[in-house]
Order: structure tokens, then sequence, then C-alpha cells
């Protein structure tokens, strides 16, 4: 009885994470997909592990192993590691948890911390006015201050950093990556922006 209210949590926190957090905010739809796999995947294999003569220390191996693999095919934003972390702890805390004769309140209040972190640290009012983006302007320029000028007219925001990531003095061209802090807390957060945006 207990493993199947188990996987009823899980599954009740993973549906919250991903359709009442994730999704509303950043509509990445192949993502949704991403959690949802391997939430359950998870939760399936430290299930089994945690149950067998194996433990769950090799189960934290593997995890481990996966955590550090990269797919070269696309890539993910750090707020979607995030995310990709929390459907992995969520499955991971509820499979091993399954092991025992009773229902940890401790696994539960986990849970929900990380459901929670994720609610506050991701909320679109908590510093919704700073973006991101990476520019490339059809000049070059040799003087930061300029370049800082420059952008704080172009994007009509405060220019808080500004990092050259290339300098073509033959195409007369610079790529930057700028972070600025707009007058108004706009709907269009920063991850929703193009990656390269050419000002002339």
């Amino acid at each position: 009885m207990i493993p199947v209210v188990l996987i009823a949590i899980d599954l009740a926190a993973i549906s919250l994470l991903t359709f009442g957090l994730y999704f509303p905010r950043h509509r990445r739809r192949d993502l949704v997909v991403a959690f949802l796999g391997v939430n359950v995947g998870v939760l399936a294999v430290s299930m089994v592990l945690g149950s067998s003569t194996i433990g769950a220390g090799l189960g934290l191996g593997l995890f481990g192993v996966l955590s550090i693999i990269r797919l070269r095919s696309d890539e993910i934003a750090q707020h979607e590691v995030a995310y990709y972390f929390a459907a992995l702890a969520l499955g991971l805390i509820a499979g091993l948890s399954a092991a025992g004769t009773t229902i940890s309140p401790l696994a539960i209040a986990l849970m929900a911390l990380i459901l929670l972190v994720l609610f506050v640290g991701d909320h679109p009012n908590l510093y919704g006015r700073y973006r991101q983006q990476t520019i490339r302007l059809d000049q070059a320029f040799l003087d930061e201050g300029q370049l800082a000028d420059h952008l704080g007219l172009l994007l009509g925001a405060r220019i808080r950093s500004v990092q050259v990531r290339e300098l073509d003095l033959v195409n007369d061209t610079t790529l930057v990556d700028v972070r600025f802090q707009t007058s108004i807390a706009g709907s269009l957060r920063h991850e929703e922006l193009p990656l390269d945006r050419i000002a002339r």
C-alpha cells in the first residue's frame, strides 16, 4: 500500500511541477515529455533498486552518471536544467522512500520544498525587469563605455553588464552578451527572446 501512495504523491508532484509551474511559464512542450519521462523512469528504477539487495548506492551512482550527460542535439537553458533535476529528485525521493514500512514525513516535506523553491525562484515577478540577451551589432566598438551607451539607447534600458564575445574589425561587427534592466516588467521573458538579434 505504501508504494502505491508514494507513486500517487510523486505523480501529483511532477504534475504540479510540469503543468502547474513549468509549462504555464515557459511553454516548451518537448520538455514536458522529458520531465514526465525522467521522473517516472527514476521513480521506477529507484523503487526496484531500493527493494533489492543491490542497494541505493548503485542507483545514486547511476543517477550521478545520468546527471552529467548532456544531449548535444538541443541546448537547454539554466532554468530548464533546474526543472530537469527537480523532476529527477522528486522521483528519486519517492522511489527510495517506498522501501520503508511507513510514509516518511521528511520525504513529503522535501518534495514540497523542491516545488516551493522552484515556484519562488522562477516566479515572473522575481527580478522581472532584468533581461539577458546576445546581440550582434553592425558596428565594431572598441570603447566599452560607448558600447554600453549605444546598447542603452538601442534597448531603451539601463545596462547592467556587457561582455564582448566577438569583435570583428574586418566585417565591422560586435557580438555582445548584455544584461540590462527595463523600466517596466514586461511579459516577455529573456529566455523567450531570439538567441541572436542583429541591430541595424
